[in-house]
């Protein structure tokens, strides 16, 4: 066979089952696709390719898949910091989006999303915004991957003026979109428990259902949102939407803070998988999610970065650090939530969390090449002991130095090639000063 691509002299880490790490590592790609994987000897070298490249000892890993974004938020990074979570939404956030998300913002917002990810070696990711037909267009020009889902309130939203219709526009964009792009999985995301009626869960999930698609939701983020669903329901908001019937494996619980061992289980038993936003609970001071005890009970747990109001930066790299070190301190075990489980749950454990476990989220032959490449040799990556280590308490995104999607060479050297990063940003500052000059308590202390 005769590659498209050949990646060779790169230290590979797998990340499939085995949990293999190759040295000196040669990876080939063909129509798409990782067809060859090897370790180069003198006996054995790497194979023809129409594009060869010398990884130089970096190292080379799968993309990561980012479990959580709302992807247009970019546009309000910094708008409204270290405010409580119901102040931080309905006097800022909401009104924001009410009156500067419109589809042309929208596409800007999404471009910029895509050329942060990218450029620190995220490769897919999970969304849930308004105006999603638009989101998923400006992904499409970026090339990368995602799950990207129209999302549904029970109050005027923007580009659903009236909420009685929310579901029809949810289930119009499926249909576009359900075989429009190799690269894109639409789905749909209810905001939450107390933002969506029951009705509107019910017909979100059903039209899920229909059509084969991961349901996504919010869900015990924060401590009143339980006590709230206790007191109206009497249930926590984890068993509610049990009794609803929503848990099952197509379902995305996102936050999942405030759960007790008894929703655990019933996350466990129904298979409904969570993503993880350890930086955004924190920044929003919404609680601490039991990692340790979600991980325990099997639940397939991916991470994501949340929108960039909530975390200021979509780097997956330091979502992982993050991650790792919270639970620790938070259990006074340095032995809890290892490097491993965070960058399992970066990739594998994240891509199944979103239901793309078979097609990436490792380096094994017939999967998607969908790869980023590392460079090692920085001074604050000087020595390496583990690489597994490292990619979660050394690394950062700046660190990504080359990326690949379905094959495509991506991101160059640091250079997106896909995009116009420079005109992206300049087009984002122009919004971002509309927003501020009309945004009243601009959230500044």
């Amino acid at each position: 066979m005769h590659f498209d691509t050949v990646i060779h002299n790169g230290l590979i880490v797998t990340m499939n089952p085995a949990f293999e790490i190759i040295e000196r590592g040669v990876l080939g790609i063909h129509a798409g696709k990782i067809a060859y994987l090897a370790m180069e000897t003198s006996e054995k070298a790497a194979p023809e390719a129409k594009h060869s490249i010398d990884a130089g000892g970096s190292i080379v890993l799968p993309g990561l898949v980012n479990a959580h974004t709302h992807l247009p938020m970019t546009l309000f990074r910094g708008l409204a910091d270290d405010l409580p979570l119901d102040q931080w939404l309905n006097n800022y956030i909401f009104p924001a989006e009410a009156e500067h998300i419109q589809p042309d913002s929208v596409r800007w917002g999404t471009l910029l999303a895509c050329c942060e990810m990218m450029l620190s070696g995220t490769t897919t990711c999970c969304d849930g915004y308004f105006y999603e037909d638009h989101v998923a267009s400006a992904f499409q020009e970026s090339s990368m991957r995602g799950v990207l889902a129209q999302g549904l309130v029970d109050f005027p939203a923007p580009g659903v003026p009236d909420p009685d219709k929310n579901i029809d526009e949810a289930i119009a964009y499926l249909e576009k979109w359900k075989h429009k792009s190799p690269l894109i999985r639409p789905s749909i995301f209810c905001h939450s428990p107390y933002t969506c009626s029951e009705k509107t869960l019910k017909h979100a999930k059903r039209a899920s259902l229909d059509n084969d698609v991961l349901f996504q939701i919010h869900v015990a983020e924060t401590f009143r949102e339980r006590r709230e669903c206790e007191r109206r329901h009497g249930v926590s908001p984890v068993r509610y939407l049990e009794t609803l019937g929503l848990l099952d494996k197509n379902t995305l619980l996102v936050h999942a803070v405030w759960v007790d061992d008894t929703d655990l289980k019933v996350i466990s038993e129904t298979g409904a998988c969570v993503a993880h936003v350890p930086e955004s609970n924190m920044k929003l001071a919404s609680g601490i999610a039991p990692l340790p005890a979600m991980l325990n009970a099997s639940i397939t747990t991916g991470i994501g970065t949340d929108g960039s109001a909530s975390n200021n930066n979509m780097d997956l790299f330091e979502s992982m650090d993050v991650c790792a070190k919270l639970h620790k301190v938070t259990a006074l075990d340095p032995t809890t939530v290892n490097a491993r489980t965070v960058l399992e749950m970066a990739t594998i454990s994240g891509a199944n969390s979103i239901g793309l476990g078979d097609t990436i989220g490792s380096l094994e032959i017939g999967k998607s090449a969908d790869i980023i490449i590392i460079d090692i040799k920085k001074p604050h990556l000087t020595p390496i002991y583990s690489p597994v280590s490292h990619l979660v308490y050394a690394v950062g995104g700046s660190d990504v130095t080359d990326v690949f999607i379905e094959g495509n060479h991506v991101v160059k050297k640091q250079k997106i090639i896909t995009m116009n990063a420079d005109e992206i940003v300049e087009k984002v500052k122009m919004i971002g000063n509309s927003i501020q000059e009309n945004t009243t308590g601009k959230g500044r202390k």
